[in-house]
């Protein structure tokens, strides 16, 4: 099922209608989001992956824990290691009433970080992940808002959240299968009751027109006119300044009017898609079949990775996620061909390139990660 169909029902009505100022709430298949991180899960998390701060923290009757509470330092190969979690103490605080927040979950949480990234790119937006596991009667945090939006949902127990939207003050019951949307600065907080609670929140950082409009004039003054200083004796007489200035403002003006909107929206485009985390699973063995690549090699596209294809006069822009290519413009055609089928192998890149070319670039394809050797 697809990840926004998880989180919304409907991922159409998520994306035009919903993402608004609401609060939305939706119940699915408790194991369709079990499945993205179980009570075992963060188990497993706990007690045997050697987990590190800030990766981990502990929240109790609205207070954050230092971490000296629940870490430990170590050596390796001679070198001080610190802010290692010590599963114990952490076990120990949670037994005592204290919120486990596992930070940042889409960096290293497979499940987690596939939907994450189908969420980026099916908003245009960054987005991340965390969990909170919360002890029987308890509350990790007291009645707060988030300056972002945020995605909730139940993988384990029940936990009574206290939602103030613009209809009131209301109470959602959050169970396994039951995914909430809140919209930036919604005050909300949570209690459980007789069971331990196990939520993800998908956080959604917005990328607002404030930012893009920052980005465009900071462009237009990074120029080394716009570092000369101010006129001497400008405190006592104004008016050199003041001229001075609206000449300046005329030319800035002039300058934003001459700008092209669509190639300020392909540079906000390219930003996105070169700029978000690498994601690779599976990148040594790709690297080791790669080796043998031949005509025949059952290759797909590597899963929640973008590919866009811009042209660029003898070149063309490969967005890749994580990274640009730019490869000859004549490869358009077999790249359209890559981008829109999800399983291929060279010899289908036949019509456009000889034998040695298409290897070359299918190769090439695997090693910067859109594509995958079919095991």
């Amino acid at each position: 099922m697809d990840a926004l169909e998880l989180l919304s029902g409907d991922a159409q009505t998520f994306l035009y209608k919903v993402w608004a100022s609401q609060v939305h709430v939706h119940h699915a298949r408790a194991a369709d989001l079990v499945r993205l991180l179980s009570l075992d899960d963060v188990d497993h998390l706990l007690t045997g992956s050697g987990l590190r701060t800030p990766a981990l923290r502990l929240a109790q009757d609205g207070d954050v824990l230092p971490p000296s509470r629940f870490t430990r330092t170590a050596t390796l190969a001679g070198s001080a290691m610190t802010g290692l979690v010590d599963a114990r103490k952490v076990l120990d605080l949670f037994d005592a009433g204290a919120t486990v927040v596992l930070q940042g979950l889409h960096r290293y949480w497979p499940a987690l970080t596939d939907l994450v990234r189908d969420l980026e790119l099916a908003l245009g937006h960054p987005c991340q992940a965390n969990a909170y596991l919360t002890p029987p009667g308890s509350q990790g945090f007291a009645l707060h808002s988030d300056s972002h939006d945020v995605f909730v949902f139940q993988t384990h127990g029940a936990k009574t959240w206290e939602v103030h939207d613009p209809s009131g003050v209301r109470e959602v019951l959050m169970e396994p299968g039951t995914s909430m949307y809140l919209p930036t600065g919604t005050p909300h907080a949570a209690r459980t009751q007789d069971s331990p609670s196990l939520h993800v929140t998908v956080g959604i950082n917005q990328v607002t027109w404030r930012q893009v409009l920052t980005r465009t004039v900071a462009s237009l003054l990074d120029e080394p006119q716009h570092d000369t200083a101010l006129p001497a004796g400008h405190l006592a007489d104004t008016g050199e300044l003041s001229t001075e200035l609206s000449a300046r403002l005329r030319a800035l003006a002039d300058r934003i009017a001459a700008l092209d909107p669509d190639s300020v929206a392909a540079g906000e485009v390219q930003r996105f898609l070169t700029g978000r985390p690498t994601a690779v699973r599976g990148g040594l063995r790709d690297r080791l079949r790669v080796r043998l690549l031949d005509d025949r090699t059952a290759l797909r596209r590597r899963p929640h990775a973008p590919c866009v294809l811009v042209p660029a006069g003898e070149r063309l822009r490969l967005l890749l996620g994580d990274r640009e290519l730019r490869v000859p413009a004549y490869l358009h055609e077999p790249l359209e061909h890559v981008r829109t089928h999800r399983e291929l192998r060279p010899a289908d890149l036949a019509p456009w390139l000889d034998p040695e070319s298409r290897r070359v670039l299918t190769r090439r394809l695997v090693v910067e990660g859109l594509l995958e050797v079919v095991e």
